[in-house]
Parts: C-alpha cells; structure tokens; sequence
C-alpha cells in the first residue's frame, strides 16, 4: 500500500513487514507438506474440527469443511495428525487474474494438528471415487433444495474435484470435473448476476466469469460429452446482458449458438443451442418489424424457418425440435416471438 504522506512511511513498513512475515511463514509450511508422499493426500467427508492434541479437551485451532484438503502425517489410534486446508494457497493462486474469491473459508489458514479419524477420504481409500463423488452429489442435491445448508454447493463444488485429482483414471473422473466447475460456473454467475453491470448490452462492460476449470475439463477430457458440455457454459460470458429491444444482441447470439452446435453436433446441449439460435432469430424478426425494416425481418423469417428445419433433420426426437417449429410457424405468421402481441 502506498503511503500517503512520508511520516507515515515507517508505520507502513512495520505493519507491511508483519502479512509479509505471515506469507513467508506459510509458504515454509507449504513447502513442508508437498514434502509427503502424494498418498498422504487426503479429503474429510464431514466438517472436522482440528485440535492442538489427540484430545478432545485441548484446544481447536482449526476447522476443515468436506471436500478441503489434509496431509496425513501420522495416526494415533482414533485420531489422524494432519496438516489441514492444504489446498487453500492453491486455491488464492490459480494462474488467472479474472479469479474471484470462491467459498466462504477462501481465507482460511493451513494449520497442523490433529483430527478424528473418520470420513477420511484419500487416493488409496478402497472405493474412494465413488464415495467422494456420491457424498459430492448429495450434496449438490441438498444445495438445490429451498433452504440449503450453508455451503453444500462448495463443498459439492470440491468433492468433485478429489474425485478427478485423486483418481484420474476413474470412469467418473470426467464427469466430476465438469459437475465441479460447472457448481462453480453457476454460483459465480448467480452473484453477478445481482450486480448492475449485469444488465450492460455488451458482455465486456461487465465482470466476466472465471474460466480456469472449464477450461480445464476441455484440455484434459478433450472429445468426451463433458467438454463439450463445458464448451457450452462458457458462451455465457459471450452473451449479452440486456437486448434491450435491439437486434444487435440476439443476431450475435444467434451466430454463437450456431456455431457451437456445428463444433458440438453430439452433444448434450447441441439441440439447446440450436432452438436457441431459433428462438432468437424468431425475435429478430419482431424487432425489424417493430424498426419497420419489413427487407431484414423477410429475411430473419426465412433464417428461423430454415434452422427450425434444421432441427428436424438432427433432433427429431428432441422437444427443442418441436419448439423450434412452433417459432417457425408463429413467426410465418407474423405473431410476434418477442414483447407483447395483441391482435
């Protein structure tokens, strides 16, 4: 922090000196932890208080939520000695600038001591993917309910990601890295959504959401139906925040959703991304209309027409095939697809 006036810049050093102090500190036992053998990686499946000893008389110091990370160091009996919230600092660094703060402990400090053994969850726990991933689920189950417990969806969130760290090679790895940053994707774009940039026609004008694990599910599982499904998250930080009654928006959107349905013609949400591109080509017409530009709205009907047939070819099985040929239709008809329409 710069100093406001040269007097105070010994107070400033003093009290600089002290975080920077506590950062050395930390990163040594950091350090000290990726010593281990990677096996002594572990997660906790409930929220675990960390003691100063084996005793739960002495002193907590610590707690670690599902899905943080420990260091098995030793075991004593009941009790696991451990350096806990391991994952924190790695966490606060990801190699990207647009990060945001994610979870409610996001400040969290590692700390070594000791906690029950029970819930423990590490790469060598027989059957350890499909706990990890199912104790993720339930959780994200929980999250969608109306009164959700306090942090189910992050704790969702991290479970997910020990399935695909800890067990690479598992037939649920691909899809736990995508359900990990999708929970991520969705919270992240629920708190912006509150903010008043959000309703910004251009989607730079407003904070974009992090993509760092998205983009991670696509490099490491190139081809599979999950990159393609996190290819399809991603177009949120393309779209626009408000058309406000402009066709500038729903023809770049259009262009989008196009384009990802021809990149991804088997994916999940290919039919999606295609009535999207319909849907907004229907609105397009309505706005000309509304401009009395009656040469682009023509030419905006045919467009919705030809994508509606379009789905039929591909999708017939699809409901969006079925909704897009019910926009083709009102829009050949001239009713309108977007704002109110009276007769």
């Amino acid at each position: 922090m710069r100093p406001l006036f040269r007097s105070r810049i010994l107070l400033t050093s003093i009290a600089l000196a002290m975080p920077i102090a506590a950062f050395a500190q930390t990163k040594a036992q950091k350090r000290a932890a990726q010593d281990y053998d990677k096996a002594a990686r572990a997660t906790v499946l409930h929220e675990a208080n960390v003691y100063v000893a084996a005793d739960n008389d002495s002193q907590k110091i610590s707690l670690v939520t599902p899905g943080h990370e420990v260091v098995v160091m030793e075991r004593s009996g009941a009790w696991v000695k451990v350096f806990a919230n391991t994952d924190v600092a790695d966490d606060a660094n990801e190699d990207d600038h647009n990060k945001p703060e994610f979870g409610e402990d996001a400040n969290v400090t590692p700390a070594s001591g000791w906690i029950h053994d029970k819930g423990v969850v590490g790469p060598t726990t027989p059957n350890g993917d499909a706990i990890l991933y199912g104790t993720a689920a339930n959780l994200e189950a929980e999250a969608a309910e109306p009164h959700a417990p306090k942090g189910a969806a992050a704790s969702a969130h991290l479970l997910y990601r020990r399935v695909y760290e800890y067990y690479p090679d598992s037939p649920l790895a691909a899809e736990s890295a995508f359900r990990a940053a999708d929970i991520r994707w969705q919270l992240d774009r629920r708190d912006i959504s509150t903010l008043p940039s959000a309703k910004e026609q251009d989607a730079f004008l407003r904070p974009q959401l992090y993509e760092g694990e998205l983009k991670r599910v696509i490099k490491l599982f190139p081809g599979t139906p999950y990159a393609a499904l996190a290819a399809y998250d991603l177009l949120d930080n393309r779209l626009c925040g408000d058309w406000q009654g402009l066709p500038k928006c729903p023809e770049l959107e259009t262009a989008l959703y196009q384009k990802y349905a021809q990149q991804f013609p088997d994916s999940p949400k290919a039919a999606e991304a295609l009535y999207n591109a319909t849907y907004r080509q229907g609105v397009v017409v309505t706005m000309y209309l509304v401009q009395e530009d009656r040469k682009r709205a023509d030419a905006a009907v045919e467009r919705t027409k030809a994508l509606a047939q379009q789905m039929k070819q591909l999708y017939p099985k699809s409901d969006y095939a079925a909704r897009a040929s019910s926009i083709a239709f009102r829009v050949s008809q001239g009713i309108a697809i977007y704002g109110t329409d009276r007769d």
